[in-house]
């Protein structure tokens, strides 16, 4: 009797981890195909894309023109051009501004994060940073729109508000999230052996800081900063709405620009399938997903060897 009790509990035991073993290969199935799934959605979009533009990229399409001409005018009839300088020029410039906007505040709440801030205080903030990040574009643009444009126009006395200022401003509060949760994370890589060496040193707070720890973090801290121009370049609800619209290279923050990502979703509703400026706008496409891949992979990569370091 004592035996086949033991033989049973045996047999449960054997049970249960039969079933533990099939649970786990089952979520290793399941992780690897929502890791492979994300690859090919990749692969499908560049393929998707590639496939439409080609019939311009191998027709009509003029290199020299696409890139250096200010000059885009796809539905005249009689002449029509395809120049996209125009809008590199308005998106290089809002980038940059977004850039010059982010990186202080991104780095400053890294730093007050990461070096000064402790227990509840710390955790609180990485919450509201999170949040920030999750706010949808169409938000931040109705913010541009609605809020930032009539202050503009106020306080700076210009006829129009939706400019370079006010989208620059915009998206370098929309990246700002996350380029501070990496650059934390870069400052966090830093070994404690550092600060501890330069405080034993006789160095003060923020020499340890500036000295040390922002010098020792500086790869991360790029990582970050190409994370936000990727942000910047590939943006585009919010860049809609903010900036004007206006094809032209801009002279001032003051001007109205348009960007390569609102041009693609301003007007592809609005274009016959299978014509030259149906395809244009796929060329764009190529040339945004192929910017935008770079600098994102030339981000990861440097921000991996931070994390691995």
């Amino acid at each position: 009797m004592q035996r086949a009790d033991q033989n049973a509990v045996a047999d449960s035991e054997f049970d249960r981890r039969t079933a533990d073993w099939y649970i786990d290969k089952l979520i290793q199935i399941l992780v690897f195909i929502g890791g492979i799934s994300a690859i090919v959605f990749i692969v499908g979009i560049f393929v998707f894309i590639t496939k439409e533009g080609f019939s311009f990229v191998f027709g009509s399409f003029d290199f020299v023109e696409f890139f250096t001409s200010p000059y885009w005018e796809p539905s005249d009839e009689d002449a029509p051009e395809y120049g996209i300088l125009s809008m590199i020029a308005g998106t290089a410039s809002v980038t940059g501004l977004a850039m010059v906007v982010a990186i202080p505040f991104s780095l400053g709440a890294a730093i007050y994060i990461g070096e000064f801030a402790t227990g509840k205080t710390r955790e609180t903030l990485k919450i509201l940073v999170e949040l920030l990040a999750a706010i949808p574009s169409v938000v931040w643009g109705f913010i541009g729109l609605s809020i930032m444009n009539p202050l503009i126009i106020e306080f700076f006395d210009v006829p129009v508000g939706l400019t370079v200022l006010n989208a620059g401003v915009i998206l370098g509060l929309m990246a700002a999230p996350i380029m501070t949760s990496i650059a934390e994370d870069a400052l966090k890589a830093v070994p404690d052996r550092y600060r501890e060496a330069a405080e034993a040193l006789g160095a003060t707070r923020w020499q340890v800081i500036f000295k040390v720890v922002l010098p020792a973090a500086k790869n991360g801290l790029l990582g970050a900063v190409l994370l936000g121009v990727g942000r910047g370049f590939g943006e585009t609800m919010a860049v809609l709405m903010a900036t004007g619209h206006s094809v032209n290279i801009p002279d001032s923050i003051f001007d109205s620009v348009r960007a390569l990502t609102a041009t693609i979703a301003a007007e592809l509703g609005e274009t016959a399938v299978g014509s030259d400026h149906y395809g244009v706008l796929f060329t764009i496409g190529i040339f945004l997903f192929l910017i935008t891949f770079i600098i994102n992979l030339t981000a990861d990569l440097i921000v991996r060897g931070i994390r691995k370091g």
